[in-house]
């Protein structure tokens, strides 16, 4: 594969496969609660402990095909390194979620919240992105330095609770 075309999407693809390590961490973690509180068997019915991983393990999977459309529209139309530093926090969010899920379900809220606003982030990067596309298709009008310079000042802004 060429090098240049690789360097395109790198970031991505690194944020991908950790998100992916994530999740198969999750998932480890409800069978681990899983088998403490049965014996060697995968049942859904369990005590409150077992209930909270496996609805955070849930909700967080549940939020994952979003993900990963709007970190890969917003990192292959407008700007990979804004997109692939919005995913990163993503996925610190997404463990401070579950995390918190597992002990107070108050304590999951703030984790929930910042993730929804990152995920509006790189929502609203796939759309510059899009529209900036039509521009320089019908009018010959291309805003990409713009919208790169715009998301590249914006996503440490992410940071802010």
């Amino acid at each position: 594969m060429d090098h240049e075309v690789v360097g395109c999407f790198v970031l991505l693809v690194i944020i991908t496969l950790l998100s992916v390590v994530q999740n198969a961490f999750f998932a480890s973690k409800v069978e681990l609660e899983s088998k403490s509180y049965t014996s060697k068997t995968f049942q859904r019915a369990g005590p409150s402990a077992f209930e909270r991983v496996f609805t955070a393990n849930q909700n967080c999977r549940d939020a994952y095909p979003t993900f990963l459309a709007v970190l890969w529209c917003a990192g292959l139309l407008c700007s990979q390194a804004p997109a692939a530093f919005a995913g990163l926090i993503y996925l610190f969010v997404r463990q401070k979620y579950f995390v918190g899920y597992m002990g107070e379900r108050t304590q999951s809220t703030p984790g929930y919240i910042f993730g929804k606003r990152i995920i509006l982030f790189l929502f609203l990067m796939s759309v510059a992105g899009v529209l900036n596309y039509y521009l320089v298709l019908f009018f010959g009008s291309d805003f990409e330095m713009y919208i790169k310079t715009i998301t590249s000042t914006i996503s440490p802004l992410l940071l802010i609770p």
